[in-house]
C-alpha cells in the first residue's frame, strides 16, 4: 500500500510551491496600486466599459487612447481584444446626455372644404356621404369634390380610385383602413449622446468610422463597493459554516479546522493564478469569479468530507492503531472514488474552456484549477494535516504523563 502519509513533507513542499508565487502576486495588487497582480472589472472597480471595432483595423490603443486624453478622461487605459475590438475603460461618465424639455405641439385646426357636398346627398347605400361634412384635413377635400360633381345617385369615389390619379398635386390620402408599420429597432454601434458621443465624435474624425460595437456598459462607484462587499462576506459566511458543520458532524472541531486549511490552499491557488495571468496577459476578475469561488468551496469539502467520514468509521474499526496507519488506509480506499468524481468534471470543464465563448472563459478556467487544487488538497493536505495535528497532541499527552509520573512516585 502507498504510504501517502510517511511522504506528507513531501506534499506539504508541493503545497507551498503552488501558493507562495500567488501569494506573492496577490500582494502586489496593493503594493503597485493595481499595475501588478489582480486585475477587477467595472464590476468591483466602477467605470464605463465600451468594447468598439474601426473600420480601419490599424488603428492602435495608443492613439484611441490620446483622443480620451484629449476629451478630458485622462484616466483611461485602453487594450486590444479578439476579433480586432478595442476594449476602453474609463471613469463612470454617463451613456445619456440630460433628457431636452418636450415642444408643445399646437392642436391642428379643421380645414373647411372648397366645396362641401350638401346634407342631403346620400350614398347608395343608404348612409349619408361622409364628404359631406367639413372636411378634418385636406386630404379628405378630393372625396368631397368628387361627391358633388358626380351627382347624388354617383357613389364617392374609394381611395383605390383616389390613388389613380384623382388626388390634388401637393395633396396625400391615407388608406381606408391604415395597418400599424412596427418601427424598426435601430442598434447604434456608437454613443448618440452623452460625453461619450464627442469622444466617438473624434475618434471618427480622426480615424474613420467605427464599425461595430460590442459593448457599452456603465458600473458606478457605489454599485462596484457593494458588490465587493458582498463578495467577501460570501466567502467569509460560506468557511465558517462549513468548519461548524463539519465540526458538528465529526464532533472533532479538528476536522473542520483541517478542511478549512484545505479550503483556503485552494482559494489562494485560484485566486494567486488569475493574479499571475492578470499581470502577464490582463486577465480580470468579474462577476462570475465569486460564483466559481463558491463551487469551488463546497466540490473541495465534498472530498474532504467523503475521506474524514471514512477515517471516523476506521478509528472506531482499528481502535489502538497508529493514527497514521488509519488515515492512510481510509485515503487508500477513497481515492478511486475521489479521482473517478473529479475527472468526468475536469472532462466536461476543458470541453467548455476549448468551446465556449470568452464570456465563460474566465470562469470556467477558475473552475477547472479549483478542482483540481481541491482534489489535490483533501487527499494530500487535510488528510496529512490532520495526522499531524493528531499525533501532535498524542506527543504531548505522552509527555505529560511521564512527567507526572515522578510526581506520583513522590507522593508516594
Amino acid at each position: 500500500m502507498f504510504d501517502i502519509m510517511g511522504k506528507k513533507k513531501w506534499f506539504f513542499a508541493f503545497s507551498l510551491l503552488l501558493t507562495i508565487p500567488g501569494l506573492i502576486f496577490i500582494l502586489l495588487t496593493p503594493i503597485t496600486g493595481g499595475a501588478m497582480g489582480l486585475k477587477f472589472s467595472i464590476d468591483y472597480t466602477g467605470g464605463t466599459l465600451w468594447e468598439f471595432k474601426f473600420v480601419d483595423p490599424n488603428v492602435t490603443p495608443e492613439q484611441v487612447k490620446a483622443v480620451f486624453v484629449e476629451q478630458g478622461l485622462a484616466d483611461t487605459t485602453v487594450v486590444r481584444t479578439e476579433g480586432g475590438y478595442l476594449l476602453a475603460r474609463t471613469e463612470p461618465v454617463g451613456l445619456r446626455g440630460p433628457e431636452a424639455a418636450p415642444t408643445p405641439t399646437p392642436a391642428p385646426s379643421a380645414v373647411p372644404s372648397a366645396s362641401p357636398a350638401p346634407s342631403s346627398s346620400m350614398a347608395p347605400s343608404g348612409s349619408p356621404a361622409a364628404s359631406a361634412s367639413v372636411a378634418p384635413s385636406a386630404s379628405a377635400a378630393p372625396s368631397a369634390s368628387a361627391a358633388a360633381s358626380a351627382g347624388a345617385g354617383t357613389p364617392a369615389p374609394t381611395s383605390s380610385a383616389a390613388a389613380l390619379g384623382t388626388i390634388a398635386p401637393g395633396e396625400t390620402l391615407a388608406p381606408a383602413s391604415p395597418l400599424p408599420s412596427p418601427s424598426p429597432i435601430v442598434v447604434p454601434t456608437v454613443p448618440q449622446s452623452g460625453p461619450l458621443a464627442g469622444v466617438a465624435t473624434a475618434l471618427q474624425d480622426r480615424y474613420g468610422p467605427i464599425e461595430a460595437t460590442r459593448d457599452l456598459t456603465t458600473v458606478g462607484p457605489v454599485i462596484s463597493s457593494e458588490l465587493t462587499q458582498q463578495a467577501i462576506l460570501l466567502v467569509l459566511l460560506g468557511s465558517l459554516g462549513i468548519m461548524i458543520w463539519m465540526t458538528f458532524r465529526f464532533r472533532n472541531w479538528k476536522f473542520g479546522v483541517t478542511a478549512l486549511i484545505a479550503l483556503l490552499h485552494d482559494v489562494i491557488v485560484v485566486i494567486g493564478v488569475f493574479a499571475i495571468l492578470g499581470t502577464l496577459f490582463g486577465t480580470e476578475i468579474d462577476g462570475l469569479f465569486i460564483t466559481a469561488m463558491l463551487t469551488i468551496i463546497g466540490f473541495s469539502v465534498h472530498d474532504t468530507i467523503v475521506v474524514f467520514d471514512r477515517v471516523r468509521e476506521n478509528k472506531a474499526r482499528h481502535a489502538g492503531e497508529p493514527i497514521a496507519a488509519i488515515v492512510n488506509h481510509s485515503v487508500m480506499q477513497t481515492l478511486g472514488r475521489s479521482i473517478n468524481t473529479s475527472l468526468t468534471v475536469v472532462f466536461t470543464l476543458t470541453a467548455l474552456l476549448l468551446f465556449a465563448g470568452p464570456s465563460l472563459r474566465n470562469f470556467v478556467l477558475a473552475l477547472l484549477i479549483g478542482i483540481i487544487s481541491g482534489t489535490y488538497s483533501s487527499i494530500f493536505n487535510a488528510s496529512p494535516l490532520l495526522v499531524v495535528w493528531e499525533e501532535h497532541d498524542e506527543k504531548r499527552r505522552q509527555e505529560r504523563a511521564a512527567a507526572s509520573k515522578p510526581a506520583r512516585r513522590a507522593a508516594a
